[in-house]
């Protein structure tokens, strides 16, 4: 007969191959029910995005069904996700992880990469919020098909503009499109505050910040006002590009906010034609960076037509074209990027170490604070 005590230790058998933990001493097997030989619980797991839900759970049900006595077995998979919150969390009460999306120049696609990676981790389960935080030039409405202001709440606050299950906030909706700017850097930090305090943001598992380029006032008024889970950062594979991201990557760890990795934009280029592969930019100089200096490699995103046309009609490739090549290597980061940040929260004292143990890119030289 099937007992509560050999079911656990059979499902020691089931590992998280991210926390390097089986699922038992984790803590995630759940609301156990045991009746007449059919037998049902809970997988709880640390993020609804996670990469090996589904790997998890058949490894769950062909186990426990092998179990002598055991006719029927019935696994949910769920999720808890656990905050990030601290002393400076009060400004985004309902946001569980922030997470900024930078580069240390433009023209790389971290605005293309920040809201596929967004719509990507909704779409694998998670609540998903998307700040532009870039002040002077705002993309996200475009890039997103949004446009119109937001209205006030009950509670006097914004409620952000919502589509493809991705709520949105943005400089751009609340100004003109031939408005510009002209604000020195208090303006900047200001404007940045009320967009994340004066925003009624709710309940989100993950808000993906569009970082300006650069290391400006913006990523300084983020790293202080609230808590930043970590960072990714974007870069294309020339060498201009990688100097640069090497000083948004310092920039970040003099703040204390781990690089939860790089990823490679426009990586490559697959003629549609002949398929003949071209490295305009050249080639994996940024899983080079990332392996010198010990941050994680998310993966590469090839340069592609589709992709472009896809931002510029509001309709991002993992919407518009699912099954593309870069649709699904925007999905793959995204589990990535979930897992990283899973490792933060629950990994062994190992993985945490690693992650927060990055080695400095600028290690021996000051944060210049103007």
């Amino acid at each position: 007969m099937i007992t509560q005590e050999n079911l656990l230790l059979a499902l020691k058998q089931v590992h998280d191959p991210d926390l390097h933990k089986d699922i038992v001493t984790l803590g995630f097997v759940q609301d156990i029910v045991i009746k007449d030989g059919d037998v049902s619980f809970k997988v709880v797991l640390t993020t609804p995005a996670c990469p090996v839900k589904d790997l998890l759970k058949k490894q769950c049900e062909e186990i426990v069904s092998k179990l002598p006595g055991v006719k029927t077995v019935r696994v949910e998979m769920t999720a808890r996700m656990m905050t990030s919150k601290t002393e400076r969390g009060d400004l985004l009460p309902g946001v569980k992880n922030v997470i900024a999306v930078a580069s240390g120049k433009g023209g790389v696609g971290k605005s293309t990469v920040a809201t596929n990676l967004a719509i990507a981790l909704g779409q694998l389960g998670a609540k998903v919020g998307l700040l532009d935080s870039d002040i002077y030039g705002p993309s996200i409405p475009m890039m997103m098909g949004v446009s119109g202001k937001p209205v006030m709440g009950d509670d006097r606050k914004l409620q952000p503009i919502e589509n493809y299950g991705i709520k949105m906030m943005s400089i751009g909706f609340l100004m003109s499109d031939e408005q510009a700017l002209v604000w020195r850097g208090p303006m900047v930090a200001q404007a940045l505050t009320q967009l994340m305090r004066d925003v009624d943001w709710g309940e989100l598992d993950y808000l993906i910040v569009d970082m300006p380029p650069g290391t400006g006032d913006a990523q300084l008024t983020l790293s202080q006002v609230v808590h930043v889970v970590g960072a990714v950062i974007v870069t294309t594979p020339q060498d201009v590009a990688l100097i640069d991201a090497r000083r948004g990557v310092g920039m970040f760890q003099k703040v204390n906010v781990p690089i939860l990795g790089i990823i490679e934009n426009m990586s490559y280029y697959v003629c549609p034609n002949c398929n003949h592969r071209a490295d305009i930019f050249s080639h994996g100089g940024a899983q080079k960076a990332s392996e010198k200096y010990e941050v994680p490699f998310l993966g590469e995103i090839p340069l592609d037509i589709d992709t472009r046309i896809a931002g510029d009609s509001g309709k991002p490739i993992v919407i518009a074209k699912p099954e593309s090549v870069n649709a699904r290597a925007f999905m793959e980061t995204a589990k990535k990027l979930a897992s990283m940040i899973s490792v933060l929260h629950h990994g062994t004292a190992d993985d945490k170490a690693k992650l927060m143990g990055q080695k400095m890119f600028f290690a021996n030289t000051k944060l210049n604070i103007i």
